[in-house]
């Protein structure tokens, strides 16, 4: 990954993925919207509601696959000094914060039908809400430390340490008794889920992934540039001050 260390690279390399995630983020989608509200039938016992589960479940699954993306950027930034890695932590946050608030909002929007609360302090759900605070307070870390090579590192020990609350989302339903159903997507012996319902929910997860590479670079291409022009005007003000001495 060190060949992609150069930002001129890097940009390169981005301006070619970007059409690409964008036509697959765009085709995913609406693909995935068709068939999760108009192709695919009713549940037998949850009726029309289980069509929140469609864009619920993979925020869930981008929720969890972000903040790895995030703590894996920091543990590059941390032991390789990878240039590149801590712009990737930060462009990451606020992504998987967003689908964060998406995965519980929908979550509660289809609890309250089912379950008739729209919040339970179950496992599942509030491991999701530690996630989402671990979203907020490491993008509130990193902005409120002015020194940059602090506020990297700083950044990146809170997201290695709030990794650990990725495994504990994933195995609560295992681990505890809570409301919601073990795993039916991704488990030992395939899916248990109807083909029909299936083909929704990886149409939905595939356009959400694409959706955040395009997003993710987008925004590590507008921290390098913002970075360009803070050191341009560093570089004009400091030639000012060798001027005026």
């Amino acid at each position: 990954m060190h060949r992609f260390a150069n930002p001129a690279r890097f940009q390169r390399l981005a301006s070619i993925i970007l059409p690409w995630s964008d036509v697959l983020t765009a085709g995913l989608l609406v693909s995935g919207l068709y068939f999760a509200l108009f192709a695919s039938p009713a549940d037998y016992q949850q009726g029309e509601t289980v069509r929140i589960m469609y864009i619920h479940v993979p925020a869930a699954w981008m929720a969890m696959f972000s903040y790895s993306v995030m703590a894996a950027a920091s543990a590059a930034s941390l032991i390789w000094k990878h240039p590149l890695a801590d712009v990737a932590a930060r462009a990451a946050a606020p992504i998987g914060a967003g689908f964060t608030a998406i995965a519980l909002i929908t979550g509660m929007l289809w609890g309250e039908p089912m379950w008739g609360t729209w919040w339970v302090w179950d496992a599942r759900l509030t491991s999701v809400l530690i996630l989402f605070f671990l979203y907020l307070g490491y993008m509130a870390l990193v902005n409120a430390i002015d020194n940059p090579a602090a506020a990297v590192r700083a950044g990146a020990i809170l997201a290695l340490v709030g990794f650990v609350n990725i495994p504990i989302i994933k195995f609560s339903v295992d681990w505890w008794n809570t409301l919601h159903q073990p795993a039916s997507v991704i488990k030992m012996g395939g899916p248990s889920i109807a083909p029909s319902m299936l083909l929704p929910l990886v149409l939905m997860a595939l356009g959400f992934h694409f959706y955040f590479v395009s997003v993710l670079l987008r925004r590590m291409r507008s921290e390098l540039d913002l970075a360009r022009v803070r050191a341009l005007e560093d570089a004009i003000a400091l030639n000012s001050e060798e001027a005026a001495a």
